[in-house]
């Protein structure tokens, strides 16, 4: 193999995803080096790849990256990979590809999987323009409001429908695909308003979320007073929460609406 840093996809649930050229060159390099030994373990036992291995992770990169690259620059070809997908997307890899490049070491990509372009493609929401924000932070959603074509997230599910809700709260007009599973067994896209998936069972497994482009429509007050009529009669809090999902406006004001509807009063 050619002296360089190799950075290598691999599959991120279903085996049958790995390509015979990144098993090739794992098995060909001189070292690999993974975000977890262990994990990349049971992957090299099912291919028969005997080749050396490092850790190579959040607690280590910093001081790690400098004598990996010194290695590649006496000559060595080193391997990258993550747990699953593409190294750098959300974990480690970035600052090895950085110092790599930094200090003119030769550097290859070998695609894979990557689990949010994939649930981008699932969902179905517009491709054209996208922004991956990494994991969810609700401390950032408002920002990322701002944003208003496509956006992923990573997110776990012990937190999955705490994020529905902020969603629900910040981006209700907005669809969501909650994407999970990819590539495995139980994969499965739920696609829907954030109010509505508030309703939902909490998904399992490895999830990633689509947030829908924000629409361009504004609607008007008798479309509002349309979907008021809609929803009215069942309980207050699910109708103003089915109200503000569908008309793009507050929970507050989905209230109002729904009170001014109740009272006979026609105000907006």
């Amino acid at each position: 193999m050619q002296s360089g840093l190799y950075i290598v996809g691999t599959p991120i649930g279903n085996l049958s995803d790995f390509s015979p050229r990144a098993i090739d060159t794992l098995k060909n390099v001189d070292l690999i080096a993974a975000e977890d030994t262990r994990v990349f373990g049971k992957l090299a036992a099912h291919f028969h790849i005997e080749t050396p291995r490092v850790a190579y992770h959040d607690h280590n990169e910093r001081d790690r990256a400098d004598d990996l690259v010194q290695k590649i620059l006496d000559g060595a070809s080193i391997a990258l990979v993550s747990d699953a997908g593409m190294p750098g997307i959300s974990d480690p890899g970035f600052r090895l590809i950085r110092a790599a490049r930094a200090a003119g070491a030769a550097v290859f990509v070998v695609p894979g999987p990557t689990a949010a372009v994939s649930a981008l493609v699932l969902s179905g929401f517009a491709t054209d323009r996208f922004t991956f924000c990494g994991f969810f932070d609700p401390k950032k959603v408002r920002a990322d409001n701002r944003i208003r074509h496509t956006i992923i997230y990573y997110e776990s599910p012990n937190r999955i429908m705490d994020t529905i809700q902020t969603l629900a709260t910040i981006m209700p007009e907005r669809r969501i695909a909650i994407v999970r599973e990819i590539t495995k067994v139980y994969e499965e896209a739920i696609i829907g308003y954030p109010a509505e998936l508030l309703r939902i069972e909490p998904p399992r497994g490895e999830i990633v979320i689509v947030v829908d482009a924000a629409p361009d429509h504004q609607m008007t007050d008798d479309e509002i007073r349309d979907i008021v009529n809609d929803v009215a009669g069942g309980p207050t809090k699910a109708a103003a929460a089915d109200l503000a999902a569908r008309a793009g406006i507050s929970k507050k004001e989905a209230y109002r609406r729904l009170l001014d509807q109740n009272t006979g009063d026609t105000h907006d």
